[in-house]
């Protein structure tokens, strides 16, 4: 398939996109914790908008694997490194001591793509989620996995660990896929949440997110529903894309609320138990009330 380029395009932002910083000193403690700890977050990483609100309300989400992506998305503002550091063995209980120091009860963790490992990371996604339960017993844990290049053995080894959620983002429709993303596929994706679903048997939601904006068309997103829908998934978000950059992949359309409220719709006909369609939705915002009846 041919590569797609977009043209670049300067679109005013409309005002449902207007972000409200919270007060207070929040934000500060959950940086100087991040920094003390040597944790990373994907909200500082990935420029999330949501930031301020989340760190407001002493959340976050982890990335963990280090602060350096192997693969190259042209969406993504996660440094890329084709060499990154080695694991940090230590991480996991760091994460633990992080989320505990916090008073966190759902916390949501992500990686940056370590293709450089031979399972991809899924044994330490695994040793996180277990110290985090040692640390905090009844805590309840969002995975959000790479690709893990659909190995069923790796895809297992995270599941066995007892997350409450795994997600894994289709990020956007088939058609563009190909272009925006690097090295994964749509198709994968695909198989991966496929994957989850199968092995997971009902016990643990898989979840997954896309986002519009990209040059994506509205029948083409309601494509990529049924496809989701029709894998196993049963939660599902749908966001606003924002481009961290001039040189990152060219923004085309704002979509209104009202086209979000839409497909929230849609989804929920397909048989989603669980939806956020908004614009400033992100896979991991509000995770865990997502969670609470996902399956």
């Amino acid at each position: 398939m041919d590569e797609i380029v977009l043209p670049r395009k300067k679109l005013p932002r409309p005002d449902w996109l207007r972000i409200r910083v919270a007060p207070g000193n929040d934000r500060e403690k959950v940086r100087e914790l991040m920094s003390r700890l040597k944790l990373h977050t994907v909200c500082a990483s990935a420029q999330c908008p949501n930031l301020c609100e989340c760190f407001h309300h002493s959340t976050a989400t982890y990335l963990i694997m280090g602060n350096a992506c192997t693969r190259n998305c042209k969406f993504c503002a996660v440094p890329h490194n084709s060499h990154p550091e080695p694991l940090d063995p230590g991480e996991p209980e760091r994460v633990a001591e992080a989320s505990a120091e916090l008073g966190l009860k759902f916390v949501v963790v992500t990686c940056v793509t370590r293709d450089d490992l031979p399972d991809g990371g899924a044994a330490h996604f695994a040793a996180t989620i277990r110290a985090l339960k040692k640390r905090i017993p009844d805590v309840k844990v969002e995975v959000l996995t790479s690709d893990l290049h659909a190995n069923r053995d790796h895809i297992k080894v995270v599941l066995d660990a007892g997350p409450t959620v795994f997600n894994h983002n289709v990020e956007t429709v088939e058609r563009l896929s190909a272009s925006i993303r690097s090295v994964a596929t749509y198709r994968r994706t695909l198989e991966v949440l496929k994957i989850a679903s199968e092995l997971a048997d009902g016990k643990i939601p898989v979840k997954s997110g896309l986002m519009v904006g990209l040059g994506e068309t509205d029948e083409e997103v309601e494509a990529t529903l049924r496809d989701l829908r029709e894998v196993g998934v049963s939660i599902v978000t749908i966001g606003q894309y924002l481009p961290p950059s001039d040189t990152h992949w060219p923004l085309q359309r704002y979509v209104t609320p009202e086209k979000f409220a839409e497909w929230a719709e849609y989804a929920k006909k397909l048989g989603f138990a669980q939806v956020a369609s908004a614009p400033l939705v992100r896979s991991s915002y509000r995770a865990g009330e997502l969670a609470k009846g996902g399956c």
